[in-house]
C-alpha cells in the first residue's frame, strides 16, 4: 500500500524488532552476560563469545582469555531463566536443557598484534580486526533515533513487561514487532507524518483465543507505546496475523549470536558495516567503533550542527589510528561536513584503547552489556550506555 499524501514528497519506511525471548536474542544476551562476567572480574579480558541454541540445547563457543573464574554453564542457565524459559512448553527449560561449552584462549598471534599480550599502552592498542562501522542520529525523536526503530523496539519491550508482570498471563517469551511510518523528506531531515502499519507477533499458550490476543495487544501493548497523534482511521494493525504461535523460542527456530544487527542499531536507517556487537570486548572495533560513531553522530545533531548525521570509521587489524572517518549530514548541516569532520577529530579519539577509556568500556557486571543485547544498543536512557552521552560541539560560523 502506498502513502496517503500523494501531493507531498512522502514515503513509507519500516523497521522491525524482536524481544528478549527470540532465539537469536537469547544468544546475544548469553554472549553478553559472559562478557559481563569476564570484565567484572578482569577488565583486561579478551572475549569473543558466540552462542547458538535449538530445542533443549545451548552451546557457547569462541575465544576468551581472562583471569576471572567464570561458570559458563551457570550463566547460560541463569540468563535463559531470567528471560522466562522455564519449561519445555515455552520453548526451553533453563534448568534441564543440555549446555555445551567450547571455549579456547585468544589466538597468540592476534594478542601480539592488538595489545602485545597486554604490554601496550592504551594509545598503542590496535584494532582487533579490520572493518568499518557506522553511527547515526536524527532529530525526529527525543532519543535522536528513527521513529520506526524506536516504536518497534518499545513495542517489543512492552511485550516482555506485560508478560512478566502478569498483565497478559497467556503470553510466552518469543515475539516480534514491526512498524511502518509515513515520512516527508524535509531537505534531508526526516519528518514522521503518521503510522501506516503496526505488526505484532507474540508467542502464547494454548488457552487464549486469537480475539483475546488481539484485544490484549491493542489495550496493553499498542496503546501505551504508540503516540495517538500518529494514528488515524487508516492505520493498519496486524496482531498475530499468522494465527497460532504456541511453539516458540529455540523449539520453534534455531538461534545464533549476531543475527539481529539491524535491530541492534538503527532499524535499517543509516548504514551498517556488518559486524555484530554481542560477546565482544572493547578491542573489537565492531562494537567500540560503532559505539563511538554513534556518540559522534548524536553529538553533531544534539549540538544543532545538523538535523541528521551519519559517521563512518574504519580500521586495520593491529593499527591504533582509524584508516578513515567520514561524515554526511544529508544536506541538513549548518556548517559543511568538512568542518564537522574537523570538529570530530578535535573532540573524539577513535583509537580503540582510548575509546575503551573515554566510554568506560572495560567495566562489566550489573548486566551492563547484557542490557544492550535486547531492545537496542542506542537511544537508551541508561547511565551504563556511556556512548549516548553528548559532547557539545561548537563552531564559530554555526
Amino acid at each position: 500500500m502506498e502513502a496517503l499524501h500523494p501531493g507531498m514528497d512522502t514515503f513509507l519506511f519500516t523497521s522491525e524488532s524482536v524481544n528478549e525471548g527470540h532465539p537469536d536474542k537469547i544468544c546475544d544476551q548469553i554472549s553478553d552476560a559472559i562478557l559481563d562476567a569476564c570484565l567484572e572480574q578482569d577488565p583486561e579480558s579478551k572475549v569473543a563469545c558466540e552462542t547458538c541454541t535449538k530445542t533443549d540445547f545451548v552451546m557457547v563457543f569462541g575465544e576468551i582469555t581472562t583471569k576471572g573464574k567464570v561458570d559458563y554453564e551457570k550463566i547460560v542457565r541463569d540468563t535463559c531463566r531470567g528471560i522466562g524459559f522455564v519449561s519445555p512448553e515455552v520453548g526451553l527449560d533453563a534448568d534441564n536443557c543440555k549446555v555445551l561449552v567450547h571455549i579456547e584462549e585468544q589466538s597468540p598471534e592476534i594478542a601480539e598484534s592488538v595489545h602485545g599480550h597486554l604490554s601496550k599502552k592504551p594509545e598503542e592498542i590496535g584494532a582487533g580486526d579490520q572493518g568499518h562501522m557506522f553511527g547515526y542520529a536524527t532529530d525526529e525523536t527525543p532519543e535522536l533515533m528513527p521513529l520506526t526503530h524506536v516504536l518497534a523496539t518499545q513495542l517489543g519491550a512492552k511485550l516482555a513487561e506485560v508478560r512478566k508482570n502478569g498483565t497478559c498471563k497467556w503470553m510466552r517469551p518469543d515475539g516480534k514487532t514491526q512498524v511502518t511510518v509515513e515520512y516527508v523528506n524535509d531537505g534531508g531531515a526526516m519528518i514522521p507524518i503518521r503510522i501506516h502499519t503496526v505488526l505484532i507477533s507474540t508467542q502464547h499458550d494454548e488457552t487464549v483465543t486469537n480475539g483475546e490476543i488481539a484485544e490484549d495487544l491493542m489495550e496493553h501493548v499498542v496503546k501505551p507505546v504508540v503516540p495517538s497523534k500518529y494514528l488515524d482511521d487508516n492505520t493498519i494493525f496486524h496482531l498475530n496475523p499468522s494465527g497460532r504461535f504456541v511453539i516458540g523460542g529455540p523449539h520453534g527456530d534455531a538461534g545464533l549470536t549476531g543475527r539481529k544487527i539491524i535491530i541492534d542499531t538503527y532499524g535499517g536507517w543509516g548504514a551498517h558495516g556488518g559486524g555484530a556487537f554481542s560477546g565482544k570486548d572493547p578491542t573489537k572495533v565492531d562494537r567500540s567503533g560503532a559505539y563511538i560513531a554513534r556518540q559522534a553522530a548524536k553529538s553533531v545533531v544534539a549540538s544543532g550542527l545538523a538535523r541528521r548525521c551519519i559517521v563512518q570509521v574504519s580500521y586495520a587489524i593491529g593499527v591504533p589510528e582509524p584508516l578513515s572517518v567520514f561524515v554526511d549530514t544529508y544536506g541538513t548541516g549548518k556548517i559543511t561536513d568538512h568542518e564537522i569532520l574537523a570538529l570530530l577529530h578535535e573532540k573524539f579519539d577513535f583509537r580503540p584503547g582510548m575509546m575503551a577509556i573515554s566510554l568506560d568500556l572495560k567495566r562489566g557486571g550489573n548486566f551492563r552489556y547484557q542490557k544492550t543485547a535486547a531492545y537496542g544498543h542506542f537511544g537508551r536512557d541508561d547511565v551504563d550506555f556511556t556512548w549516548e552521552t553528548i559532547k557539545h560541539l561548537e563552531h564559530k560560523s554555526a
